[in-house]
């Protein structure tokens, strides 16, 4: 069986804008501000139980409560997505001889929002969001998940990532990795 797998911030849509926005008004009611440089840089592609706490003094009352509010406030800003036109173009052509993975920290409410608005839900055989995982990238339990899943060997999958937790998640599968740097 070949297996592809994607992850979805970064590597299959630009989200920053949609993310930031949300995390900004979400930290904002609790008087915490933050500039694009500054989410871009230490906390997009992180999962929001390492960046957050540092924001609100390590109260982890307040980072659930943000984290909540920050994934209601997602779809508002949906229309600054990104689509990386040409991955999803090779997911088209791909389709018939791979099933077709997501591996995604993001949160199952925020995926579906986002793979609905785009229409894009229909392309993938298995989804694995936050809820899915009990530890996010850089441990591959994800990747190592949807491998089961289809029972996939290293060497039958492909997995394409951005971020360096998500790139060292891959590593530790032995699978083939394509490294999605800008589109």
């Amino acid at each position: 069986m070949k297996l592809a797998i994607f992850d979805l911030d970064g590597t299959l849509f630009n989200t920053n804008d949609v993310n930031f926005y949300a995390y900004k008004e979400a930290l904002e009611n609790y008087n915490v501000k933050i500039d694009y440089d500054y989410y871009c840089n230490f906390c997009n592609g992180r999962h929001y139980k390492i960046f957050v706490p540092p924001l609100v003094n390590n109260d982890l009352e307040k980072t659930e409560k943000i984290h909540q509010m920050k994934k209601e406030l997602y779809s508002k800003y949906l229309n600054k997505v990104i689509i990386n036109e040409h991955l999803f173009n090779i997911i088209k052509l791909i389709k018939k001889e791979y099933k077709i993975a997501l591996v995604t920290t993001a949160s199952k409410k925020n995926t579906m929002e986002l793979l609905n608005y785009t229409q894009k839900e229909w392309l993938f055989d298995y989804i694995l969001t936050q809820e899915d995982i009990n530890e996010p990238k850089p441990n591959p339990e994800g990747f190592l998940k949807a491998m089961k899943k289809f029972n996939a060997k290293p060497e039958e999958t492909i997995i394409f990532e951005d971020s360096q937790v998500g790139i060292e998640a891959a590593q530790k599968t032995n699978a083939s990795i394509m490294v999605i740097n800008k589109f």
